[in-house]
């Protein structure tokens, strides 16, 4: 599996969380702190961020028990990080 393909999978993954609502790839990229041209080039495979593959490759050796702790984990904090000062997530 390419970067490009998971990049396609995860966005997909990030609509379905939102009950579908369809998420403009110049949302994602603001999201990502991209610019949207970047972020169209991962989706498309034209280029991807270089710690990419390692990520994946790290991320391949955790068992799914502990995959789905180290999300909720990575979850919890990027919610944190994105909670303006009003209390509100910047998606949804």
């Amino acid at each position: 599996m390419e970067s490009h393909d998971l990049f396609n999978i995860l966005h997909n993954a990030v609509e379905a969380q939102y009950y579908g609502k369809k998420i403009s790839q110049k949302e994602m990229a603001e999201k990502l702190g991209v610019s949207m041209r970047t972020y169209q080039d991962w989706r498309l495979g034209n280029s991807k961020p270089q710690a990419v593959p390692a990520i994946f490759k790290m991320l391949a050796e955790l068992d799914e028990e502990d995959l789905v702790h180290l999300v909720k984990k990575i979850s919890k904090g990027l919610r944190n990080d994105e909670t303006d000062s009003r209390g509100k997530r910047s998606f949804g």
